[in-house]
């Protein structure tokens, strides 16, 4: 089986500690996704990113609803599904991370969810030609999210573009689409989905160049689509006339038109929550050019934690320009989600060893 043309080629010689270096060089056709879905997908892990679905021939579904594959597409057994999936010998990450800068910001040009300091990092990214263009996820009258190109700061002005929508977006499988065809190119992500970009440019040459800027959102759980939706319907809050969804202090909010709320207790969702999330630990997206959210912030403001010179030189830029309005983050209370996400989310995966000690341990107690 041959590469397909315009396919994004990666050097094995990346892949050597992968299992599936043996099929990169005799391609077996049902090899690698196999790894993929055994030891990530089966496994109740996998995230939802969307990193693998830079699969050469499309054999991995990503829609709304856990990862399939379609095995009649005929794997190719390259590895690349498992050499950039960041649950693949999982190992979480956790706590505040690494940060240059750490503040409370609020937009001066644009609204958003809180501080609408997401929408600003990247329309002045797009000012100062750090980027071509931006991924953004926008949601339908529906609220079902998909993801759109912005190329001007004057997009973002549009409500259904900002905003957080709870729901997972095909904006890896867009990155990939279009990747060759932008000079740069910044997105927005959950830590699951930074984590898996950083993945990506660590094998791919490519992604390394053109994505310059990751500004990864706070983030506990993770909902799909149409799960959500019906959750909220079931209980009287039809998401078709919201204008807004948030979640504070344990409540999910959803904001309607006519400027009424519905409001329901996280715990209440769990049964809802997807299993790939139970087992994320990272709060803050440690892996981010800069990391936004609410919590640790005043009302109508955005915490920001700067991490990379890159995004310290676009703040510096708003800084200047005067685009933003600045005040103290509460650095203890995004501490506090961190820790809380860890607790909550515990993952402590059995090795080999110690199930075989603990097996062990099982004969000697029999005896």
């Amino acid at each position: 089986m041959t590469i397909p043309k315009g396919w994004v080629s990666i050097d094995f010689k990346e892949l050597e500690d992968l299992p599936c270096l043996r099929y990169a060089e005799k391609p077996d056709r049902s090899s690698s996704y196999r790894l993929l879905k055994e030891k990530v997908v089966d496994a109740g892990i996998c995230s939802h990113c969307g990193t693998c679905t830079i699969c050469p021939v499309d054999l991995i579904i990503l829609e709304d609803r856990p990862v399939d594959f379609d095995p009649k597409k005929g794997c190719m057994g390259c590895g690349v599904c498992v050499a950039v999936c960041p649950r693949y010998n999982y190992q979480p990450i956790s706590g505040l991370g690494e940060y240059i800068e750490a503040v409370a910001g609020k937009s001066k040009r644009f609204v958003g969810q809180d501080g609408a300091m997401v929408s600003e990092f990247m329309a002045t990214a797009l000012e100062m030609g750090e980027i071509e263009v931006a991924l953004f996820v926008a949601r339908d009258e529906m609220f079902r999210p998909y993801v759109v190109h912005v190329r001007t700061p004057d997009e973002l002005l549009d409500q259904r573009i900002t905003g957080t929508k709870y729901s997972y977006a095909n904006v890896m499988p867009e990155l990939h689409r279009i990747i060759r065809r932008v000079d740069s190119v910044g997105i927005i992500g959950t830590p699951c989905m930074i984590s898996g970009l950083r993945k990506l440019q660590e094998k791919v040459p490519l992604y390394k160049k053109k994505v310059k800027l990751a500004v990864g959102l706070f983030c506990t759980e993770n909902f799909y689509w149409h799960e959500l939706y019906d959750f909220l319907k079931e209980r009287g809050a039809d998401l078709k006339n919201a204008v807004k969804t948030d979640i504070k202090k344990g409540n999910f909010i959803v904001t309607f038109k006519d400027g009424s709320e519905f409001t329901i207790s996280v715990k209440e969702m769990e049964e809802i929550v997807p299993s790939g999330c139970h087992v994320c630990q990272d709060f803050s997206a440690i892996e981010a050019d800069v990391s936004v959210g609410s919590v640790g912030s005043k009302a109508g403001f955005s915490t920001v934690l700067i991490r990379s010179e890159t995004a310290k030189k676009i703040y510096d830029y708003m800084l200047e320009k005067g685009y933003i309005e600045t005040a103290e983050a509460k650095l203890n209370i995004v501490q506090k989600l961190c820790d809380f996400k860890v607790k909550i989310h515990p993952y402590n995966p059995k090795t080999e060893e110690c199930e075989a000690e603990e097996g062990k341990a099982e004969e000697e107690k029999k005896e």
